[in-house]
């Protein structure tokens, strides 16, 4: 079983360029992932806002901790790699343990994509797509038929459920301004779908140092708490009174001591002032050496806040050496675990039905 129908088609990766003339994006078809991201500060000078590599080759060598892709088909964590839909109970990789993380061992991160559509001039966009195949994250292919029939058995499945085909457009809709819609539609069978971006922010310069000092501010009144191996408890908690209270604008260090290794959590954007086309206000973070700020909206149930944690000795662009709170993660989502909790939003989708997904990335200075 082929997990890719498009290798068929000679892809490789490439690097593309949206710019209008004020703001540059490189992005590579590997992952959809932004790889540079340059917008200029208070003294009109670009600086690059992304955690990332110069070429393709340290992200095909595995060397990206998720910088700047789009990860699916399920963002964030399944709980031990299991969940059961429509009577069955489907088996996905644990690839960090003891969970299935960002899709499995091979995501949407580590696909080729296909380009469908490339534009330049005033607002640039590159649209990529993919096919995404069922039972994809499975191992039929290692398994004896012995193996396969008790499975069918047992009602279990290897993989995800059913064909979806994806789609994920990158246009710079303003000066200073970049919208990303993600796109996916079931083909034969339910599945549960979420995507999200993944890129590391720091907005005084990829190689300036860690974003403790960045003041953030997320449209969250609630957190969905976490247990030792990060996957929500399912309870709904209210942040005012606790560390993860950032609905009004504070130091990203202020009270990062008192969570463990830093955040790395889902917040409920429940409170958001809407703009048109059901976009609702996520976060504003802003450096303060550079007064470069950006506006995240999203039509998105939740936000992984990550600090990076887990960033440690990443040799990036130019050289940069990258350490633990390096960047900042928005990574705008259905719930973690939402398929295994049935008080979560769902992330299941119909064949035939479309999940959308919208961020809207707008840079100022102030």
């Amino acid at each position: 079983m082929r997990e890719n129908p498009m290798e068929d088609q000679n892809l490789k990766p490439e690097l593309f360029e949206l710019n209008n003339g004020t703001m540059r994006v490189l992005i590579t078809n590997l992952g959809c992932t932004i790889t540079s991201l340059s917008v200029p500060g208070k003294d009109g000078k670009l600086a690059d806002v992304v955690l990332g590599f110069d070429s393709v080759e340290p992200y095909l060598k595995g060397a990206a901790p998720y910088f700047g892709c789009i990860v699916g088909r399920v963002a964030n964590r399944i709980k031990d790699g299991r969940f059961t839909l429509n009577g069955i109970e489907y088996s996905l990789p644990i690839n960090k343990a003891p969970n299935s993380l960002h899709g499995g061992h091979n995501g949407f991160d580590k696909k080729l994509w296909e380009v469908a559509e490339y534009k330049k001039g005033e607002n640039p966009s590159i649209t990529f797509k993919y096919h995404s195949c069922d039972g994809e994250e499975g191992i039929y292919s290692s398994l004896s038929l012995c193996c396969l029939l008790l499975l069918s058995y047992l009602f279990l499945a290897l993989g995800y459920p059913g064909d979806v085909s994806v789609t994920a457009t990158y246009m710079l809709t303003s000066s200073t301004t970049m919208r990303l819609d993600m796109e996916a539609v079931p083909e034969n069978k339910a599945t549960p779908i979420s995507l999200a971006q993944h890129t590391y922010w720091n907005l005084a310069g990829h190689n300036s140092g860690n974003i403790l000092d960045h003041t953030i501010q997320i449209w969250a009144n609630h957190v969905t708490p976490v247990d030792e191996n990060t996957i929500p408890t399912g309870e709904i908690m209210p942040v005012k009174d606790t560390p993860f209270d950032f609905t009004t604008e504070k130091r990203v260090g202020e009270s990062i001591h008192e969570v463990n290794l830093g955040y790395d959590h889902n917040f409920v954007l429940d409170c958001g002032e809407e703009k048109s086309a059901g976009l609702k206000h996520a976060a504003k973070v802003k450096d303060p050496s550079s007064s470069r700020v950006l506006n995240l909206w999203t039509n998105a149930a939740g936000m992984q806040f990550y600090t990076g944690n887990y960033v440690e000795g990443v040799v990036g662009k130019g050289d940069a050496v990258y350490e633990k709170h390096g960047g900042l993660c928005l990574e705008t989502q259905g719930f973690p675990n939402a398929i295994n909790q049935p008080n979560f939003p769902s992330v299941v989708v119909q064949p035939g039905e479309k999940h959308k997904h919208t961020m809207l990335f707008e840079f100022s200075v102030e």
